[in-house]
């Protein structure tokens, strides 16, 4: 199962890329848990600092009008970090 994630501009800088896809995560919580490991350890407090500031969306609707961070997700969804 492959989730695109699109990233707010200061997160694409921080990481040095503003798309990517993940493999295997079902739920919105997955999908930030695998984001912040590909920020890594180096840079996990600025990953932090940067999602106290955005928001999430699953194909263009806030997490807050689903499920939360246990939306579930489908092959083909994108979740995006808005800000």
């Amino acid at each position: 199962m492959s989730i695109k994630v699109e990233l707010t501009y200061d997160m694409s800088k921080a990481l040095g890329e503003r798309r990517f896809e993940v493999e295997g995560a079902r739920t919105v919580q997955e999908v930030v848990r695998l984001t912040r490991d590909k920020f890594g350890a180096e840079r996990s407090e600025a990953f932090e600092k940067l999602t106290r500031v955005a928001a999430v969306s699953v194909n263009g609707v806030l997490i807050n009008y689903k499920k939360g961070m246990g939306t579930s997700l489908a092959d083909g969804d994108t979740v995006t970090f808005l800000k």
